[in-house]
């Protein structure tokens, strides 16, 4: 296995790590130092405290509480969505696509989806307005709760001991 530096990292997470690089990243099977590496350059990123488990997307993340260690999903601004476990869409703004002149704003004329069989959903941090998801259902179904991690094996897999309240 190949270890690779936090700058590294961190030129990844920017997105201006050079090829070579990045193609020996995917291609190799991942090494238990990553991870504290990745952990520590979002951590740089943000203004808080608590400490990030886990990114959930480019701006949300599962964050560990420093007041009572429970496990939260937070935006990069600080912004608490509340326990991980629940739906964090559902504390978030919601902007619905569905009609065709809203449908219009992204796509051009007789382009876009039919409104009658699907909408765009997208989540947006209440408190600094990042986008953090998009869903295209049809109109009726529910919110998609996208995923719910497995923090005891993950730390089991890095042989580190995993949160409290995980």
């Amino acid at each position: 296995m190949s270890n690779f530096t936090k700058k590294q990292v961190s030129d990844l997470v920017k997105g201006s790590l050079d090829w070579d690089t990045l193609h020996m990243m995917l291609s190799m099977p991942k090494d238990k130092e990553r991870y504290a590496n990745y952990m520590s350059v979002l951590q740089d990123q943000v203004s808080w405290d608590d400490k990030i488990i886990m990114a959930f997307g480019p701006h949300l993340y599962l964050a560990e509480t420093t007041a009572d260690k429970t496990l939260v999903t937070k935006c990069s601004c600080g912004h608490d969505f509340g326990d991980y476990r629940s739906n964090w869409k559902l504390n978030a703004l919601v902007y619905v696509r569905d009609d065709e002149e809203k449908m219009q704003e992204v796509y051009p004329k007789l382009m876009a989806p039919d409104t009658n069989w699907q909408v765009y959903r997208e989540y947006y941090c209440p408190t600094c307005g990042v986008m953090h998801d998009i869903e295209a259902p049809t109109p009726w179904y529910p919110v998609i709760h996208d995923f719910q991690p497995d923090i005891p094996a993950l730390f089991d897999w890095l042989d580190l001991p995993a949160p409290v309240n995980a």
